[in-house]
């Protein structure tokens, strides 16, 4: 009877260390007052790829045990990859996808950026673009209907017959959604040849004078400086086609671009909240580096060069968390 009831205390004994030591291996760390440890995996969207960077170097301050695996790859394989359950996180622009294929998504907003109209710095008509911008319509007859060919046409100037090189992405991204989106219609309408990435649309253009294309704001603005990226000037949008740049349209340096999309001036689109996806609610330590994202990481939001999402969005996918 005795050896019988040691079995049995030796056996609890033994099931009560297993349950603790799976804890201590979860990826939430362990116990609640315990510390954080594992790894996240994120994917997906070069346009928040800078800002992730920075917010897991900062979480891992905090949190030594905590690994990242961040990679940039546009932001269809962030939202497949999550979907997949290939990554934790996928770094989306809600524009890619349309509500009926986000099977099991979770949607978090986290930032603000846009997309900007980039051309050489030695295209020869931007004298002319500087002082009158370019209107929706004249991007539309580039970008969807071929109808614009030369750079003489966008600004009247007959004696220009030099062609326009149209640059678009080739990954499925939220760049190129958000700016088809803008001229109304999706990213396969858009013209041009693809080039994957940011970085590669950004490169194309500088190796061509005669190149257009589109950048998010972190890759067509320079960190340090806040001028344009050298090699390109930034086309400021002739939001009320009057044929001028209007002072609130003005983007010649990164501060005014991010006054003018936190304000307002800037459409929406190309103007996007940036968000992070999971398959389902988060949980554990992914929960934890989320909500660490929505509160304290929004001070290097502007830090990067991103616009903060307003308080009230800001308050609304906190409330997600807690559903």
């Amino acid at each position: 009877m005795k050896k019988h009831n040691l079995t049995r205390i030796l056996l609890l004994i033994i099931l009560l260390s297993t349950a603790l030591t799976g804890c201590s291996l979860s990826k939430t760390g362990g116990d609640q007052n315990g510390p954080l440890e594992g790894t996240i995996t994120i994917s997906g969207a070069w346009a928040l790829y800078p800002l992730v960077i920075r917010w897991g170097e900062e979480f891992q301050k905090i949190h030594p045990a905590v690994r990242f695996d961040i990679s940039a790859g546009g932001a269809g394989k962030g939202m497949a990859d999550a979907l997949a359950n290939a990554v934790d996180i996928g770094m989306v622009s809600r524009e890619i996808y349309p509500q009926e294929t986000e099977q099991g998504a979770f949607w978090i907003s986290v930032a603000k950026d846009a997309v900007f109209l980039t051309v050489n710095e030695q295209n020869p008509v931007w004298g002319n673009l500087q002082s009158t911008g370019i209107s929706r319509e004249k991007i539309i007859g580039i970008y969807l209907t071929g109808k614009i060919t030369n750079w003489g046409e966008i600004t009247g100037r007959n004696e220009i017959t030099a062609p326009i090189h149209i640059f678009t992405r080739s990954d499925a991204c939220g760049a190129a959604a958000t700016w088809a989106k803008f001229l109304g219609k999706h990213q396969e309408d858009l013209l041009g040849i693809g080039v994957y990435g940011d970085p590669g649309v950004l490169e194309s253009v500088i190796k061509d004078p005669l190149g257009i294309g589109f950048n998010n704001l972190s890759y067509a603005y320079d960190f340090e400086t806040g001028a344009p990226v050298t090699g390109i000037h930034i086309v400021p949008l002739d939001i009320n086609n009057n044929g001028e740049v209007d002072p609130e349209e003005i983007i010649d340096i990164k501060e005014q671009a991010l006054e003018a999309v936190s304000a307002g001036y800037y459409p929406s689109p190309p103007a996007r909240d940036l968000n992070l996806v999971t398959k389902g609610s988060p949980q554990g330590l992914i929960r934890e580096f989320i909500s660490w994202v929505l509160s304290e990481g929004q001070v290097y939001v502007r830090e990067a060069g991103f616009i903060p999402i307003s308080q009230d969005k800001l308050e609304e996918e906190i409330l997600k968390l807690d559903e």
